[in-house]
């Protein structure tokens, strides 16, 4: 997308074995300043593989007094086996770069993925509002109904919305969003 970055949006709802965990949960965990990465799966090794390769990527940081691509980082996110669904977003030289990490050793280069049990229902959005030329705010709404429209659908999603945007300059997050909030907005258009 043009709109010089790569966003990342998640619901809060951590489930497990068809119980809610955690409502308010971190989805989207920064790995440094311009890289992050969201996730599906369980939690408790979302937050593992998240301080390992942190200290990983600081490490080749260290050694080698350059920042590891985003291509790096999902290769070394896939050879230390994450549990779930991953992807990686950042900008880099060639870019900005997104990246799906599977625990069964697939590794992709993307522009649009969604993961998780509520991604059927997002991909229905992301399908028809994802076109070249969005500004951030476009694309930010977009990444919001998306979420949305998952957690309305599906009872493994839910609660709120977390959304960064990451550029070259770094990344930024938006203010958590109470997705009851939008729901109850809805309802009151379709009631007029």
């Amino acid at each position: 997308l043009e709109f010089g970055g790569v966003l990342a949006a998640a619901d809060t709802r951590s489930s497990c074995s068809g119980l809610v965990a955690c409502p308010a949960s971190q989805k989207i965990r920064p790995i440094h300043s311009h890289l992050v990465g969201t996730t599906s799966g369980t939690s408790a090794d979302c937050a593992l593989w998240k301080r390992i390769l942190s200290r990983e990527l600081r490490l080749y940081q260290l050694r080698h007094g350059r920042r590891l691509s985003t291509s790096g980082a999902a290769k070394l996110a896939d050879l230390g086996g994450t549990s779930g669904g991953l992807q990686k977003a950042s900008p880099s030289s060639s870019g900005p770069g997104l990246w799906y990490v599977c625990s069964d050793g697939t590794r992709l280069r993307g522009s649009l993925f969604s993961v998780g049990s509520g991604s059927p229902y997002a991909y229905s959005i992301l399908d028809q509002g994802v076109r070249w030329g969005l500004t951030v705010e476009e694309a930010t709404s977009v990444a919001r109904e998306a979420v949305y429209r998952a957690a309305h659908r599906d009872a493994w999603s839910g609660n709120c919305v977390d959304v960064y945007h990451v550029t070259s300059k770094g990344w930024t997050r938006r203010k958590r969003e109470d997705l009851k909030e939008e729901y109850y907005r809805e309802k009151g258009r379709q009631g007029r």
